[in-house]
């Protein structure tokens, strides 16, 4: 970790995340009174194994991941894209946290980025760097270590599965150049779900997600770690899933505008800048 990261965060001597019961759903929830962050008191640690992209992934998108390579790859363009609208600087090194099979890395790789990945699944790793001839290392993140920065950062679906929360962030800022760039896509509780539809947000929410961000949340958060959020939209829009008023005509005829506007969705895409 450099020194002015150091200098720059003695304050995390004490914990961002106070957390207290919340006052709804006490029973599930623990929330931020700094953040509003909610974390799932039911949540338990998992060993994540091959058959994830097998069959875990085929119940919920009813394709293997490997089937979904197209779709995966055109959403890893779609995210290069954006950030190159943003960054408006040449390809230089990236890291990926939780790289699967190397789809999104080996995107990134053909754009000019120096890649490296860190990948749980030994299966997944090992294919990265049979098949696809990626740099990618077959470890938790919290055992990953560099001496060298990135000046991007992907974390796509991973970081609510992490239980120590200011650890992970305090690690990610700590390999992130100042200015630098992370690109980070997750769960929301700001959208149809959770808002207008709790019981069946409770009955299926992953007992693997530790905590559930919404994008104030997201940004008071990141905004404690010296990052700005640059961009942030829905990954999807279900007006269908919404069994409120904007599930109704004729608010569902513009749901999709509305929902981009105030970004109400069930999962989030963002790109934060960190301050120099």
């Amino acid at each position: 970790m450099d020194v002015r990261f150091k200098l720059s965060n003695l304050t995390y001597k004490m914990s961002l995340f106070k957390l207290k019961k919340h006052p709804k759903f006490p029973e599930e929830y623990e929330v931020c009174e700094n953040t509003n962050t909610y974390f799932y008191r039911r949540a338990k640690e998992r060993v994540y194994q091959d058959s994830y992209f097998m069959d875990e992934y085929k119940s919920q998108y009813k394709k293997t991941y490997y089937e979904d390579e197209t779709n995966l790859r055109q959403l890893a363009k779609i995210r290069l894209q954006k950030l190159f609208s943003i960054m408006k600087l040449a390809p230089t090194k990236l890291l990926e946290i939780g790289s699967a099979a190397g789809f999104f890395l080996d995107e990134s790789r053909a754009l000019g980025f120096s890649t490296k990945g860190i990948e749980l699944s030994p299966s997944e790793a090992l294919y990265s760097k049979n098949k696809l001839k990626l740099d990618v290392e077959c470890i938790s993140f919290f055992e990953f270590e560099s001496i060298e920065k990135f000046r991007v950062i992907a974390c796509f679906f991973v970081l609510e599965h992490l239980k120590e929360q200011e650890k992970a962030l305090h690690k990610i800022f700590s390999l992130l150049d100042m200015n630098g760039y992370l690109l980070l896509a997750l769960p929301s509780i700001f959208g149809p779900s959770f808002k207008t539809n709790t019981v069946e947000w409770f009955a299926t929410h992953p007992e693997d997600h530790f905590v559930d961000y919404s994008p104030s949340s997201i940004k008071k958060t990141l905004n404690h770690f010296g990052a700005e959020i640059v961009f942030m939209e829905p990954m999807s829009f279900h007006p269908q899933r919404d069994k409120g008023y904007l599930g109704k005509f004729p608010l569902k005829l513009f749901y999709k505008q509305i929902a981009k506007q105030i970004n109400y969705g069930d999962t989030l895409f963002l790109i934060a800048k960190r301050r120099s």
